[in-house]
């Protein structure tokens, strides 16, 4: 699944191709994603500017003057910046053309992704009012952790998944992030000190701040906006190296399953 650095990497992909540019005309071939595409953007679009493209968590958001396209990749989407020339693939399921021709083509195989249309406030919007901090933003810290962290017993490598504790950690840069901190990944998450909070968190933003510039990591479907593959598994350290030896001190990594997702770690190099 596309998690944060990949969504930043498409949207960093995609956005100079696009932005400030005027809708042409929005081809809905498939309208059966995860919620279904509201066909009224086809007739709402054509003519409206594309002031910018943010992202909030895992969520692209393409901002017009009378509202925004809320734009996520699911399980195995993508976005390609393309032609109208640029004959159709498999799973090409709709076309935002701009008026210069320029085409943003949204693919997804499992149609888990979604495409949708507010213009509602995005602070009170339902898929992402109660997000946490952004992990890269100053309010996301150790001290912030910290607090979080004392009013739960739960895993913490879990935690840090939780994305209303903070956005976009999702399961391989959990494990890399628990690694270089130096925390076992079933540690409880109310037994961390304020100084492993601090640890904790910037090797969260280092991981993440790695991986966006290795272009995300593409370990199955993941393409960028060119129709390129990420590099960071090629950096990974833990994640998907069970049994091979810890970087560290060269003890096998283990695996096992924390709330159903695989994890990885080294027992001597990460504290229980």
């Amino acid at each position: 699944m596309p998690e944060l650095p990949e969504v930043e990497t498409c949207r960093a992909g995609i956005a100079p191709h696009i932005s400030g540019k005027a809708f042409q005309r929005i081809i809905i071939r498939e309208p059966r994603l995860r919620w279904p595409v509201p066909l009224q953007i086809a007739e709402l679009l054509p003519g409206l500017t594309l002031h910018r493209v943010d992202r909030r968590g895992k969520y692209l958001i393409l901002h017009t003057e009378p509202g925004c396209l809320l734009l996520h990749l699911g399980m195995s989407g993508n976005l390609r910046i393309t032609s109208q020339e640029q004959p159709l693939a498999k799973h090409d399921h709709i076309d935002f053309v701009f008026n210069d021709g320029t085409v943003l083509r949204f693919n997804d195989q499992r149609r888990f992704g979604a495409v949708l249309w507010t213009t509602e406030p995005l602070a009170t919007h339902a898929l992402l009012n109660k997000l946490g901090p952004e992990p890269l933003s100053a309010e996301f810290n150790g001290e912030y952790l910290y607090q979080q962290a004392r009013k739960r017993g739960i895993a913490v490598k879990t935690f840090i998944m939780n994305s209303h504790i903070v956005v976009g950690v999702g399961n391989i840069y959990a494990n890399e992030a628990l690694f270089m901190a130096g925390i076992h990944p079933l540690r409880a998450a109310n037994q961390l000190s304020q100084a492993e909070c601090e640890t904790l968190a910037i090797s969260i933003k280092t991981i993440l701040e790695q991986a966006i510039k290795q272009g995300g990591t593409t370990l199955r479907d993941f393409l960028n906006a060119q129709g390129k593959p990420g590099y960071f598994q090629q950096k990974l350290q833990v994640y998907s190296h069970a049994a091979e030896p810890c970087p560290k001190c060269g003890q096998p990594i283990e695996q096992i399953k924390i709330a159903q997702r695989s994890s990885f770690f080294c027992a001597r190099c990460q504290l229980q």
